[in-house]
């Protein structure tokens, strides 16, 4: 028997979990953002002046680059969850926005702001 729309119960589970996920998110650009302001550092030294050696300036630059591209990631995927939790309130999570047939159960326990079930999502990498 193939999966059907999730029931109340269901969604207000999903919307729990997406509500979870997006706190842990918000935490985390939050920790960032306090660990990046609290190091006190700009790109040409410390703040006491004195130069840094051009490997420790490599480094601070190569720790910004990597928390902006987790910072955007995080940022994807908060939308992601938005839309997601925006579908529950509008009765059309667990339903693939490209096909219309219901996503499998399995994959939304996996990805709860999955939009497309996994034949159309193969598809949608395939054209990529």
């Amino acid at each position: 028997m193939p999966d059907k729309k999730p029931d109340k119960k269901k969604l207000e589970s999903y919307r729990k979990l997406l509500m979870d996920s997006k706190e842990d998110i918000l935490h985390d650009i939050k920790n960032m953002n306090a660990v990046n302001s609290a190091d006190g550092k700009d790109s040409q030294g410390d703040v006491s002046g004195h130069a840094l050696h051009m490997a420790d300036v490599a480094t601070d630059m190569y720790d910004r680059e990597f928390n902006l591209g987790l910072a955007s990631n995080d940022r994807e995927l908060l939308n992601k969850i938005e839309k997601a939790l925006r579908r529950i309130d509008e009765n059309e999570f667990g339903i693939c926005t490209e096909c219309k047939k219901p996503i499998k159960e399995a994959r939304l326990k996996a990805i709860p702001y999955a939009e497309t079930c996994l034949k159309c999502q193969e598809e949608l990498e395939k054209k990529v």
